[in-house]
């Protein structure tokens, strides 16, 4: 069970991991939408795990590929925009989040 100060930091983290990345595709004009889901922060807050939705689904291992190659930059962009809130900025780990790919095959077997 997460406590709350892990689920406002993952909820901070969530916000801010939005904003880079709507910045960082705005950039590269791909016409790529980049969404963090689900953001899981580590009892000692040293670990973040983020979940990504990516749309649309076929550049999704190519961009998750991306983001985690960048992940450095994205973890130095985040301390910027968290200076005041975190002493300490957790490692960042990105996955991919494809439940909405699994729904859209639920529905089609269902139909």
């Amino acid at each position: 069970m997460e406590t709350k100060r892990q689920n406002k930091i993952a909820r901070l983290i969530q916000k801010e991991i939005s904003e880079i990345l709507q910045s960082i595709t705005k950039e590269m004009n791909q016409g790529v939408l980049i969404t963090p889901t689900i953001v899981r922060v580590s009892p000692d807050l040293g670990v973040a795990k983020i979940y990504l939705s990516i749309f649309p689904s076929e550049k999704s291992a190519d961009m998750l590929a991306f983001v985690t190659e960048r992940s450095q930059t994205i973890k130095h962009h985040l301390a910027g925009r968290t200076r005041f809130q975190l002493r300490t900025v957790p490692s960042l780990s990105f996955y991919l989040d494809d439940s909405l790919d699994y729904i859209e095959h639920i529905d089609k077997l269902l139909k």
